[in-house]
């Protein structure tokens, strides 16, 4: 017996019956068909694989243009009178002064640059400024040829005649533009921690008195350490000579009664 139809019938008339009293029905039969996919890509065979990897196209790699722009080639600076003035004031620099530090200038305005020189020379400290070419031309030929690197952009030097490195890191501490970049310090290269470690050192005269106050020492316990024998051999000899004495004594008064008495008898 085919039950489709006895259920069409039945939903026939709960529909009728129950729509007329405001009623909805409890269940519906409902039909699902199945759904046909057709999107499902076929892998391709692998001949024709090895087919599209030998015919892909490979474009050609673009020329250079023809149209590029030579590199500019830095002309031969010739050593006029300027450039041999100042190579020479350098060099009487490296012989008179004995600090002579370069510091990177960071767009430091002229006002503050003014102040600057102010402070420093408080100190016995001096700025000078010489061109990047002139400086590499002299340390290229110099003991201080590891300097030279360091001649890139807006550079400043601040030297003096005595080491003063305490005094210019105190200064520049103040000064955020003005960045310090290595040193030549007495016949020596120091970099920047090279700097500070240098400025934690004591002074020359503190160190002077240390060691005149080592040695002082030091003379005078060899001195005592000499003073010491003779001084015990002296004292142990009057000691026995004392001895001696008193030993001798006794006897000699002892000796006369009994001298005198025997020659009576």
């Amino acid at each position: 017996m085919d039950i489709l139809p006895l259920c069409k019938m039945a939903a026939t008339l709960c529909g009728k019956f129950l729509l007329r009293q405001g009623w909805l029905p409890l269940a519906h039969c409902v039909r699902h068909g199945s759904k046909a996919v057709t999107r499902h890509r076929k892998p391709m065979h692998f001949l024709k694989q090895k087919i599209m990897a030998v015919t892909e196209y490979i474009p050609p790699k673009p020329l250079p243009s023809q149209r590029r722009v030579a590199p500019r080639v830095k002309p031969n600076l010739e050593e006029n009178g300027l450039f041999v003035l100042l190579k020479k004031e350098v060099a009487a620099m490296f012989q008179e002064c004995k600090m002579i530090t370069v510091v990177h200038n960071s767009a430091m305005t002229a006002e503050d640059m003014l102040l600057l020189r102010h402070r420093l020379r408080k100190h016995g400290l001096t700025i000078r400024f010489f061109p990047n070419v002139v400086m590499r031309a002299y340390l290229a030929g110099s003991q201080y040829s590891n300097l030279e690197p360091l001649f890139i952009g807006q550079t400043v030097l601040i030297v003096s005649k005595e080491p003063k490195v305490k005094e210019m890191l105190q200064t520049l501490r103040s000064t955020p533009q003005m960045v310090l970049m290595g040193a030549r310090i007495e016949n020596a290269l120091l970099s920047q921690q090279g700097l500070l470690s240098y400025s934690k050192l004591p002074s020359l005269a503190t160190v002077q008195g240390q060691v005149v106050s080592g040695l002082t020492l030091q003379t005078s316990q060899t001195a005592a350490m000499l003073q010491r024998h003779p001084a015990q051999l002296s004292a142990l000899l009057q000691q026995y000579l004392k001895q001696k004495a008193e030993e001798a004594a006794p006897g000699a008064t002892e000796g006369g009664p009994k001298a005198e008495a025997t020659a009576a008898v």
